[in-house]
């Protein structure tokens, strides 16, 4: 792929734009070399600016979504793609949210331009774990864990049970749920079931991969060797 092409598919502009930026030397090499459109060279020996260049098609990042952003492109409030630079909503293939979170949940969030990664994440043959922790209004009663294991659990408005489901007591009211489904507000219509409600939800990891220590907001880009965690079993409690 040309130079021109590339750049202006990461969001940077129109190839107009790019060609503009390459007259007006802002493209070079890490040694500050100035390249020219027709110049072969690999993709992590291009800078922008002096920044490096943004990780090329086949992107998987992982943000921690922070309360009150939505993951629409429509929502007239704050959305998540808000908080990445404004050339990522540019970038062609289109960036996607993999799933959601509602606007009142927070945690680990995935985005993607790779349809293919993004249907193998959220298809349910692939039973990739999500993991929740949830603070609830109530004292739990004892019998949450059967019920959501059970694979009968029924959800109002549903014509199938939910698959089983791993609960972690972690206190009275903290809990711990492993899921491998993404139905609407699965989490919380499956507290409010066994007759509960949850104030508090936070996504702290898909499959194998964890939050870690990434602040609420901020977003990386994941190594290939953490993509590969997405589908590996949760950490354990």
């Amino acid at each position: 792929m040309k130079l021109v092409k590339l750049i202006a598919n990461l969001g940077y502009g129109s190839r107009k734009d790019v060609a503009l930026m390459f007259r007006e030397g802002r493209i070079t090499d890490p040694d500050g070399e100035v390249l020219y459109a027709d110049d072969k060279v690999s993709h992590e020996h291009i800078r922008v600016d002096d920044e490096p260049l943004d990780p090329p098609a086949g992107l998987l990042l992982m943000m921690n979504k922070p309360l009150g952003a939505t993951c629409s492109r429509k929502d007239t409030g704050r959305v998540v793609y808000d908080l990445l630079p404004p050339r990522y909503r540019l970038r062609d293939p289109a960036l996607s949210t993999v799933g959601r979170l509602d606007r009142d949940t927070s945690g680990l969030l995935l985005f993607t331009d790779d349809g293919a990664l993004l249907h193998r994440i959220i298809s349910p043959r692939a039973q990739v774990a999500k993991v929740y922790e949830a603070t609830l209004a109530r004292d739990l009663n004892g019998d949450e864990g059967a019920l959501f294991a059970s694979g009968t659990l029924m959800l109002e408005s549903e014509r199938e049970p939910l698959e089983p489901a791993v609960l972690d007591v972690l206190g009275p009211r903290h809990a711990r749920l492993i899921v491998t489904e993404g139905r609407y507000h699965q989490v919380r219509r499956m507290f409010a079931a066994a007759g509960n409600h949850v104030e508090t939800l936070t996504r702290v990891a898909i499959g194998g991969l964890t939050l870690g220590e990434l602040p609420a907001g901020q977003w990386r880009a994941l190594a290939a060797e953490e993509v590969a965690q997405v589908f590996s079993a949760p950490p354990a409690v």
